[in-house]
């Protein structure tokens, strides 16, 4: 099975430690299958005195003694020996195949993380959030379970089956095999189990996961959901979601009750017709008492484990379907390729008749066309929708464009290394993420050996020193999760003076001054003019006074560009450009004369 070949591969670095595992499960069985021989021993040559049992080399060790007392004692001394053998062997196994799953959890964690780390952007956006965290960890530790426990029972449940038969075999060949007579009853029992609980687990797991992600978002837009008193509805998700989990579960839950008890039945009916017919043919003679009491020992030494492989199945089902989850995620291909271009980016950038959809073909942007000259700033306005945002993810290489070219500094975008690109670009991203860190620790995440001076520099660029400095902790004040203890406007300068701090040739502001006031808007704008006279910037906006000053203003309109040019060349052109002025002039004045007013009286 492809499962297990995964497995196997994971398990490099381990496998010693997983056969040391199962050999010392073998001679611990081997250890353990001899306490019968010597109670067998006890019984027909010590106290009986007789020798009509089988003599086997423990009771050769035995009657070397020659007192009766002395026998008995060497009966119990290696018992007791036997006993601490298989003891040790047993701290062995589970040491081994602890040591062996813990560490694969932990590579296999690694490994998943890495990979992640390295998928598309367009891969993040079709999956679930939770679902992926449901892999990452439900379904490893899966995993880690069934290689640290379950792996071992399944050898041990064979091992002991094959030895121990081995010596019931040694012992009475006819006895023996009416000892296993319902055992394959019971391994076929096992195996239509493990195929019917397969589908369960999967239905159970994807349900958890579905309920994972709707605990996420929740968690993550607690601020909205209190904002519109959502609270109810988002509890009827939750409560819709659990019961679905819970039915799914249920359905496991009378499998294992199904088995369990019909195993415990064929279980008990194999003890009875080995107690019955040994008891027959030890009145018949065929046997001897020790024989006898040999045998049931080994009945319930071997029973238990092949009825404890209907769980091993069960887990196996859910491990199986758990690698299935997680080759899931780690065959899908990763964005970085071998071999990229790492050219010079000075900030020259050429649009030539690019297109973009995404997989379901949905169409966003088409035939856009315009050059950007090192130093410029370009500004790129439109209606909510129209495309803005998705262009510049085009040339951050979030995506790639499908139909044709950008050039960056001569050199076609698809032949520049993903990282290369994304280190010569500092965005101020819409949807801004803030770390659960220290306002400094955000700020140099994209230079971690960022100068206390450096840091402070940027800031006071972004407008927001002044405010960090009013804190108690100042820059080392802990933001909160996704920045949640800062305003909208101080978590968009934040991001600003994080974006500033690597000095790129290139900068991104995507809507990212929308939540400051117009005077710490022309604050920034001309700190950044100042500072960044070589830096080829692009400034998405809705409100025309942050883009007016751009060397270039280009208008989005449904993916196409339907206007170009500057700030006094467009607002002369009846199109969306003119009206977007008409509109937000005409509302500033309105609030000026509302101030006005206001001040009269």
């Amino acid at each position: 099975m492809q499962e297990f070949k995964s497995i196997f591969k994971w398990m490099e670095g381990q496998r010693l430690k997983v056969v040391g595992a199962l050999m010392a499960t073998a001679f611990g069985i081997v250890f353990s299958t001899l306490i019968p021989l010597v109670s067998q021993t006890a019984i027909d040559m010590v106290i009986k005195q007789t020798t009509e049992g089988n003599p086997t080399f423990i009771s050769d060790i035995v009657l070397s003694v020659s007192s009766f007392k002395g026998q008995l004692l060497m009966c119990g001394a290696l018992i007791m020996i036997f006993t601490v053998i298989n003891a040790l062997f047993n701290f062995l196994k589970a040491k081994w195949s602890a040591e062996a799953s813990e560490n694969l959890a932990k590579n296999l964690k690694d490994k998943m993380y890495h990979h992640i780390q390295q998928l598309s952007f367009m891969y993040h956006k079709r999956v679930e959030t939770g679902d992926l965290i449901q892999r990452c960890t439900s379904d490893i530790d899966t995993i880690r379970l069934f290689l640290s426990s379950q792996l071992v029972e399944m050898g041990y449940a064979v091992l002991i089956f094959i030895i121990i038969f081995s010596f019931m075999l040694s012992l009475n060949v006819k006895f023996a095999l009416v000892s296993v007579c319902l055992t394959p009853v019971l391994f076929g029992f096992c195996f239509i189990f493990f195929k019917k609980v397969k589908q369960s687990f999967k239905e159970a797991d994807e349900s958890e996961a579905r309920l994972s992600t709707t605990l996420q978002e929740n968690l993550t837009g607690v601020r909205v959901v209190r904002a519109y008193c959502n609270q109810e509805y988002e509890i009827k998700q939750f409560e819709k979601r659990n019961q679905e989990l819970k039915e799914k579960s249920y359905v496991m839950t009378k499998l294992n009750a199904l088995f369990w008890s019909s195993s415990d039945f064929l279980s008990f009916l194999q003890i009875a017709v080995v107690i019955i017919y040994g008891a027959y043919i030890t009145i018949k003679g065929e046997i001897t008492l020790g024989t006898l009491q040999a045998f049931i020992s080994y009945e319930s030494m071997i029973i238990w484990p092949v009825r404890q492989l209907g769980r091993v199945l069960t887990d196996l089902g859910k491990t199986t379907i758990s690698v299935k989850r997680i080759n899931e995620v780690l065959n899908e291909p990763i964005e970085f390729e071998e071999g990229l271009q790492k050219p010079q980016i000075t900030g020259s950038i050429e649009f030539d008749h690019v297109g973009f959809e995404y997989e379901d073909h949905d169409r966003i942007l088409k035939d856009i066309s315009f050059k950007v000259e090192k130093g410029q700033t370009i500004a790129i306005i439109g209606r909510t929708g129209s495309g803005k945002t998705t262009l510049m993810n085009l040339l951050l290489r979030l995506y790639d464009y499908t139909e044709g070219s950008i050039k960056i500094d001569g050199v076609e975008l698809k032949k520049i290394d993903h990282k290369w690109m994304r280190a010569h670009i500092g965005a101020v991203l819409q949807e801004l993420f803030l770390y659960s860190k220290t306002i400094k620790q955000n700020i140099a995440i994209a230079k971690k050996d960022a100068h206390e001076d450096e840091i402070q520099s940027v800031a006071k660029l972004a407008s927001v020193h002044h405010v960090i400095e009013d804190f108690e902790n100042g820059y080392d004040t802990i933001v909160g999760e996704r920045g949640v203890t800062l305003s909208g406007g101080q978590k968009q300068r934040v991001g600003i003076a994080r974006a500033l701090i690597n000095e790129c040739p290139i900068l991104i502001f995507d809507d990212s001054l929308s939540a400051v006031d117009t005077e710490t808007d022309i604050e920034i704008r001309r700190a950044l003019n100042e500072r960044s006279k070589d830096v080829t910037t692009f400034i998405i906006a809705h409100r025309v006074s942050t883009v007016k000053d751009a060397d270039q203003i280009i208008v989005l309109d449904k993916g196409h560009i339907i206007q170009r040019g500057t700030h006094e060349e467009l607002i002369h052109q009846e199109g969306l450009y003119q009206t977007f002025w008409e509109i937000q002039n005409q509302k500033e004045a309105e609030v000026l004369n509302l101030m006005n007013e206001e001040s009269g009286v």
